[in-house]
């Protein structure tokens, strides 16, 4: 473990912990709830993250202060991949106006801008300067305004190539997502049919040939939240990923919960939400065979967890 310290921690809010700390893991550990695991942690690495949501107010860019609105002046980030903090000089040197957030991603071919701000439109003089940015950036949107575009950000999926959409859900670093892939793919290992919901882009649709449902991204239209997959659709299925945001899928697990379905994948980012989707899935007879703690978010006090509930 890397012992040198993060020189923004306990200036900015970015991290809970300094992932480049000795006491790194036992301190996370902390945070691990008491969910009856049957694995140790899988890891993250620092210094690996591909994507990162960044600040910009009154003429400064960076991450937000802890506890606070103001700014901490960032060209360069520890905890991001080298990609990121090679550009990261440059989009901090830009006329920033207004205020807003700028979620930059490295794609397969390049890295993504993405503005979302108070101002709807970018000025002449902010324009400019976009033009001199590296070609390393290939595209640069303001709110839905494309400013300049080399070519459309890929992102890939073992060996599928699929486009990036502005703002699109990602796994935080392509590790972790090959780490969860691997899982879901050995736990659908002999499964003749499979659903994957709340897919995003396809990151565990293409490796386990499964039917992809969401609102948006590669797969079958369909806000989950609103109107999930009933117990009819649902028990055509061997097996079902679930990957849904924080906020869970319990009206999806209730339906699960009727269903005839023999295994559901559940990866979570937000434990509370999975205590509560566990405890519906349960009373409808599912028992969690496999339980695995990731440490996707490195330097949070946030955990993916991984299970497995068998009927």
């Amino acid at each position: 473990m890397i012992t040198q310290k993060c020189p923004f921690f306990n200036l900015c809010g970015g991290c809970k912990y300094d992932c480049y700390d000795a006491k790194y893991r036992e301190s996370k550990l902390t945070e691990l709830p008491d969910l009856n695991f049957t694995q140790p942690p899988i890891w993250g690495r620092a210094g690996t993250r591909r994507r990162a949501d960044f600040a910009f107010v009154d003429g400064h860019f960076g991450f937000y202060k802890k506890q606070s609105k103001d700014i901490v002046d960032i060209n360069n980030c520890p905890n991001l991949c080298d990609e990121i903090n090679a550009v990261l000089p440059y989009i901090a040197k830009l006329p920033w106006t207004g205020s807003g957030s700028v979620l930059i991603t490295k794609c397969e071919n390049g890295i993504d801008v993405t503005i979302s701000a108070d101002v709807p439109y970018a000025c002449a003089v902010f324009k400019e300067s976009v033009e001199k940015l590296p070609l390393q950036i290939i595209r640069f949107v303001w709110n839905d305004k494309t400013l300049r575009q080399y070519v459309e950000p890929e992102i890939r999926f073992d060996d599928k190539t699929v486009k990036y959409p502005p703002r699109a859900f990602l796994q935080p670093t392509i590790e972790t997502e090959q780490i969860l892939r691997d899982l879901v793919v050995k736990y659908t290992n002999g499964a003749k049919k499979v659903a994957d919901l709340f897919c995003g882009l396809g990151n565990f649709t293409y490796s386990t040939k499964a039917t992809g449902f969401d609102i948006f991204g590669n797969g079958i239209g369909r806000d989950l939240f609103k109107k999930p997959l009933t117990v009819q659709n649902l028990n055509q299925y061997d097996v079902v990923i679930m990957d849904p945001p924080r906020s869970g899928a319990e009206k999806q697990s209730k339906e699960l919960a009727k269903s005839n379905v023999k295994r559901v994948i559940y990866v979570s980012c937000n434990p509370n939400t999975f205590v509560r989707d566990q405890e519906i899935l349960g009373r409808g007879g599912y028992k969690m065979t496999v339980a695995i703690p990731v440490d996707q978010f490195v330097g949070s006090a946030h955990w993916e967890i991984f299970a497995v509930f068998d009927k």
